[in-house]
């Protein structure tokens, strides 16, 4: 198989989908690897570096899409990428479809099979596509509430840490999953004070036996929210529904209970957001303030750790990849349901139950495209 990674286009996105270790993988079982001119400079990696394994480097990404049978990213592609895409090319990446009519209806014009990271599951019932990003945009998710929280940014001037004398800051996490879990222990780990909801009884108890009396944890409700939000300093949206839209729990009307400087971090925003006033926002224009709050809505966290993100994607995504480049998407697909999940797009069909949910489109069950002529 031909696999080909485009440069990301996305401001402010450094990661690349691919490392020269995976190069090689594929390079040895005899496939052949496409890597646009520079796509490995934000994270470190030179074009020589691939070139080393057995990379074709390639000038253009009009090339890069024109030959391969499968495109490798990191993030949803873009508009100037839409043309580029053909009937029956393989798109493997984070494609979080649910928070985009427009990218989908797009995607199912051009007929691809996309196959989305952040959908795949295991045996185990976890994501292990979208894990290892999650777990870093919650542990940034803390940094970046920190810094945002200091006076010149619009925050309350809080030092979350407090010191001796005088009170630490409170911290609320809405989402007790990876993205919470991640968050919850680098805000134990600075001092804060950490209250986490979730609506899941049985991961409280996991959560509360995990960080016993360091944390508060507390059912999730719309009066709960309301009652905690009025007391954060820092809020993190954490909530996920895999492949769904991400239910507004914070209001408009919830802004108003907060102090003026609080700041919330919506690690959701990718998939609509867990505030009803966030927006997307970038690393280079990362926050907007409304009704005296400050929003955090950056849609890809991990790119600002770039090097890290993407040896962290990688070694999950490699597996999955060589699975699809040696039998092809339809028996990999076929061999592996779990891996099946990953696939929301097949030819201008939507194959995944909450994608088709949140973009008004027909679903079509995953077995019977994959099974028939």
């Amino acid at each position: 198989m031909i696999i080909g990674v485009p440069k990301e286009i996305k401001k402010d996105e450094y990661r690349v989908a691919l490392v020269p270790g995976g190069v090689r993988s594929l390079v040895r079982a005899g496939h052949q690897v496409l890597i646009e001119q520079g796509a490995g400079v934000g994270s470190g990696i030179s074009d020589q570096d691939y070139r080393a394994v057995g990379a074709q480097i390639v000038p253009t990404p009009e090339e890069v899409f024109a030959r391969a049978e499968m495109i490798l990213k990191v993030k949803e592609p873009l508009p100037p990428e839409y043309p580029l895409l053909r009937e029956g090319q393989i798109l493997f990446t984070y494609l979080h479809l649910a928070a985009s009519p427009s990218l989908t209806q797009a995607l199912l014009e051009r007929q691809v099979i996309g196959i989305a990271y952040e959908t795949v599951r295991d045996r185990n019932g976890t994501l292990p596509l979208l894990t290892p990003m999650s777990e870093i945009a919650g542990r940034m998710a803390i940094q970046e509430g920190a810094k945002f929280l200091e006076k010149e940014y619009g925050g309350r001037g809080v030092l979350l840490s407090g010191v001796p004398g005088v009170l630490p800051g409170e911290i609320v996490i809405i989402g007790g999953g990876v993205v919470g879990t991640n968050a919850a222990k680098m805000a134990i780990g600075i001092g804060a004070t950490v209250t986490l909801l979730d609506i899941n009884l049985q991961r409280l108890r996991y959560l509360d036996d995990l960080f016993g009396a360091r944390i508060r944890t507390l059912a999730s409700s719309e009066h709960h929210i309301a009652e905690m939000v009025s007391q954060a300093d820092v809020i993190i949206g954490a909530a996920l529904i895999p492949g769904a839209r991400t239910p507004h729990l914070i209001t408009r009307e919830m802004l108003r209970l907060m102090r003026p400087g609080t700041v919330i971090v919506d690690v959701s925003i990718d998939q609509g957001g867990t505030a009803e006033t966030s927006r997307p926002t970038s690393h280079s224009d990362p926050v907007f303030v409304l009704d005296g709050i400050v929003h955090y809505c950056v849609t890809n966290i991990p790119g600002a750790v770039a090097r890290t993100s993407t040896l962290a994607l990688t070694n999950a995504t490699l597996p999955y990849v060589l699975q699809l480049a040696q039998k092809g998407y339809r028996q990999a697909l076929l061999d592996d349901p779990f891996f099946a999940e990953g696939l929301n797009l097949y030819r201008g069909q939507v194959t995944h139950p909450a994608v088709a949910e949140a973009t008004g489109h027909t679903y079509m069950p995953v077995e019977k495209v994959l099974t028939q002529a």
